[in-house]
């Protein structure tokens, strides 16, 4: 892949192109000093990537990311000093289009970069997302039993999927729902593994509802969000409890709505809702056509509010959406729907 390097710091600018020069499957494609000359150059020569710096003179990173992605939208990877020191704006840089972040590799004495391996795993793994949806097309087998319509045995429960995008979409639907919200909510948002524990913390201080990471045995509660926190997927077991799975191992999205959203089309016993949002890539389109085949009211979000509308899309060309909303829609529509018969 064709990979720019957006960083203020010389240091680290030549630690990154050092790592990608050297990989032997990748080539640096220009290197910016901040984010406005970042811009710049995307707008005459869009890479495959950027490994975007955070904190930056004239236009930091999240300013820049907003704009690119706007304008000239690609792949981005925050590359930063400490991604938990500065949870906040990487989050926010997610939400504007941001793919995933990585600490920034160093440069030692002899020449090697601590933390080039860690780069570099990223950098493929973006390579197979691009790829993804020109691999990933065909549907699923249908589900054909229907547990949502077997009522009182679980709590209403709201299924969420998002990736490139999906911080900011999260948390405007979370925010507007109360504390005391009949309904427990389970999302899996693509994030490294390493970094979900603070995705987790710093959603659970924009809503008034209790966020933290799913954890094998747990069961959905009413008022509590669960978030996918390993590379391996999460699923709704037989028992209606949560746990983590390897398979489908080449898979390439990890952690995978589809198979969340599978899981829970098969096993769930009471009312629910799938939820599709922003994401680059096909994920959760074949899994939301099957929460729709088992009788769950379904929504993807719509074309205009999406920072990147590849998930939402594919999910809307398969039928895989009752309702296709704006996201700031979306939030109330739950709502109405925990309080009503789904149909589908």
């Amino acid at each position: 892949m064709r990979v720019a390097v957006v960083n203020d710091s010389k240091l680290a600018a030549e630690s990154l192109r050092r790592v990608i020069a050297d990989s032997g499957r990748h080539q640096v494609a220009w290197v910016a000093e901040d984010g406005a000359d970042a811009v710049h150059r995307c707008a005459d020569d869009v890479p495959d990537l950027i490994l975007m710096d955070l904190i930056m003179p004239v236009m930091d990173g999240v300013a820049a990311t907003r704009q690119i992605m706007a304008k000239t939208p690609c792949a981005i990877v925050v590359v930063t000093a400490s991604v938990s020191g500065n949870a906040g704006k990487v989050f926010e840089a997610m939400g504007a289009g941001a793919l995933d972040a990585i600490n920034t590799p160093i440069l030692g004495m002899n020449g090697t970069s601590g933390g080039h391996e860690a780069l570099l795993h990223k950098i493929d793994m973006v390579g197979r997302l691009i790829e993804a949806p020109k691999r990933i097309s065909a549907p699923h087998a249908p589900v054909h039993h229907n547990p949502c319509a077997v009522p009182g045995r679980c709590p209403p429960l709201i299924a969420i999927g998002a990736s490139t995008g999906g911080p900011a979409a999260l948390k405007t639907i979370l925010e507007p729902l109360p504390s005391n919200l009949a309904a427990a909510i389970i999302i899996v948002q693509h994030v490294d593994e390493e970094f979900a524990r603070s995705f987790a913390e710093w959603l659970n201080e924009q809503t008034a509802l209790k966020v933290r990471l799913a954890q094998p045995g747990d069961r959905p509660q009413p008022g509590q969000v669960l978030i996918a926190g390993r590379e391996d997927h999460l699923i709704l077991t037989r028992e209606s409890t949560l746990d983590y799975t390897a398979k489908p191992e080449d898979y390439p999205y990890r952690p995978s709505v589809n198979v969340f959203f599978e899981t829970v089309a098969r096993h769930w016993g009471g009312q629910a809702v799938g939820v599709l949002l922003t994401g680059m890539g096909k994920d959760g389109g074949n899994g939301l056509l099957a929460l729709r085949q088992a009788g769950c009211h379904t929504i993807a979000q719509d074309q205009a509010s999406s920072a990147i509308y590849g998930m939402p899309k594919a999910a809307a060309e398969i039928g895989a959406a009752v309702d296709i909303l704006e996201l700031k829609a979306i939030g109330p529509a739950l709502l109405k729907s925990l309080r009503r018969p789904i149909t589908a």
